[in-house]
């Protein structure tokens, strides 16, 4: 844990020579440039020194409302300039950080800010409103600030908390191994679990990611998906880090992207497949000046091969594919750009700059190319643990690997990801990759999504089962989806049943949560005589 130290004059803080904390590159990329753009949202422009200044502002001010070394601070914010000032002043004053993903129904936010006894929470002004949500922040020690507005109830204002402060740099002790932040998992497999990152973690990824990505001062990034979220995050701190300038965005609008690209001469675009395929099929598109984009990142999920082909030869002709976790901070692997077009299917990549992967087997064997087993790394972006649970924290490190839940296999030196581990559906004795199942079914002209999941059968232990939407104005019905089922996937593998839904289970970005659709219809095949 942090902890503080007085401020005296010409006597620095134990450790300060060595020391690796998130907020000291932010003040060196100051301190190299301070007229230079670090942030533009909308009209607002905020230079690198400015935003420098107002971090120790809002640093002096946590520490002036009473929080000490140690303690967790909160954000319940969606995209802004003002949650990257908390953000980084959470980390400078010492203090622990914990984003709540906004998305999230009361009870979940209930059970975070419980959870990681956070003392105090930043909250956006359109939530301040939420009479649960400040009934839940008014029990607090240490209460709160809403971000933009006035205040109320038991939110002070954020920048009168910041007004009152000087912009020196508070004078805190803070090692490597020291928690920087709880990031609470997107809970597709239910409870989320705390994940304890340290600030040697996080810079260290952030200092992977400027290299993969070859960032430099002069290139200009998006923050399109949320900064709550370990992906976006990442990504926005390794920019940071090269002294580079970050286009925020409260939320993805194609037209707003494209203007971006044009107004801003973005050079590095981050989305999901589905955003880059809006952008792509924007009626302006081919009008637009994309000549600035120099590379485009997608993560989250595959990309189509004719999405893939398509885009590289109209939009940008450098795609790259980015995989992590929030345990294991991101980049872990990467698909680069020259061997989009080599290969198609869910290839991963090779490892990045700081981590090892392997794949393992349950025995803790590491296995060879073409052998399944569950995909692991190691390196010093690993989790310092889960908060409060140590038997999951010592399970996710079985063997001296930190272990993904992701299965997969070397192919021609790529990494092959196969399905998630808890998503093999085992069915009458044979495994079943969910994942071929969802591919087979979204070939199907009228099938704009597709999940597939085991769920209890008295004889097949667990029956295959798929849930699609269909794309607007599309017709097909369950008999017509398990013959087109039949016609590519061997017998076991069709579904037993194929349910036509509304929408699926997401999460904020874009990953479908199939926890839900196993307890909702886990009752399916009760009465089936088998």
């Amino acid at each position: 844990m942090t902890a503080s130290v007085p401020a005296t004059a010409g006597v620095p803080p134990p450790g300060a020579m060595a020391r690796v904390a998130i907020g000291d590159f932010l003040r060196r990329s100051a301190a190299r440039d301070p007229a230079k753009t670090a942030f533009v949202l909308g009209a607002e422009r905020l230079g690198y020194g400015d935003f420098d200044a107002r971090v120790s502002q809002c640093a002096n001010a946590l520490l002036a409302a009473g929080l000490a070394r140690g303690d967790r601070v909160a954000t319940l914010c969606n995209n802004s300039l003002e949650f990257l000032v908390a953000m980084f002043g959470i980390h400078r004053a010492g203090l622990i950080w914990v984003p709540i993903n906004t998305g999230l129904g009361i009870d979940d936010v209930r059970y975070i800010i419980d959870h990681s006894e956070a003392r105090f929470v930043l909250v956006d002004a359109a939530l301040m409103a939420r009479a649960d949500i400040a009934a839940s922040v008014a029990k607090l020690p240490g209460r709160g600030w809403v971000l933009e507005g006035e205040g109320g109830g038991p939110f002070s204002a954020f920048s009168a908390a910041l007004s009152a402060q000087p912009a020196t740099e508070t004078q805190v002790e803070i090692h490597d191994r020291d928690v920087a932040q709880i990031m609470y998992t997107s809970g597709t497999t239910g409870r989320p679990k705390g994940v304890m990152q340290s600030h040697l973690s996080v810079v260290m990824a952030a200092m992977n990611n400027a290299i993969e990505f070859g960032l430099w001062r002069d290139d200009v990034a998006n923050a399109t998906l949320p900064l709550f979220h370990c992906a976006q995050h990442t990504l926005m701190f390794g920019l940071l880090a090269a002294g580079g300038t970050l286009i925020v965005m409260r939320g993805f609008d194609s037209a707003q992207v494209l203007d971006a690209i044009e107004g801003e001469r973005l050079s590095f675009l981050v989305g999901l497949p589905l955003m880059h395929q809006a952008l792509l099929d924007h009626p302006t598109r081919p009008q637009r000046d994309l000549s600035s984009l120099r590379v485009c990142l997608y993560a989250m999920a595959p990309m189509p091969e004719t999405l893939l082909r398509r885009l590289i030869a109209e939009f940008c002709p450098n795609y790259m594919l980015g995989t992590g976790q929030t345990e294991m901070y991101p980049l872990t692997v990467a698909f680069r750009p020259e061997q989009q077009l080599q290969r198609f299917g869910s290839y991963w990549g090779v490892s990045t700059l700081i981590n090892d992967t392997a794949v393992m087997d349950d025995a803790g064997h590491l296995l060879g190319p073409g052998e399944v087993g569950e995909i692991v790394h190691r390196g010093p972006n690993v989790m310092e643990g889960y908060y409060k649970n140590p038997e999951a924290t010592a399970e996710s490190r079985a063997h001296g690997w930190h272990h993904t839940g992701d299965l997969g296999l070397w192919v021609d030196g790529q990494l092959m990801f196969r399905d998630r581990k808890k998503d093999m559906i085992k069915t009458g004795g044979e495994n079943v990759p969910s994942i071929k199942i969802e591919a087979v079914l979204l070939r199907h002209p009228a099938v704009a999504n597709a999940a597939a999941v085991g769920l209890p059968h008295r004889r097949w232990i667990e029956a295959v089962t798929a849930f699609v939407v269909l794309k607007p104005g599309a017709q097909v019905d369950e008999a017509g989806l398990i013959q087109h089922c039949k016609e590519h996937l061997g017998g076991f593998e069709v579904p037993k049943a194929i349910a036509i839904i509304d929408a699926l289970p997401m999460t904020s970005t874009g990953k479908i949560q199939k926890h839900p659709l196993r307890e909702r219809y886990q009752c399916m095949y009760d009465t089936d005589p088998g």
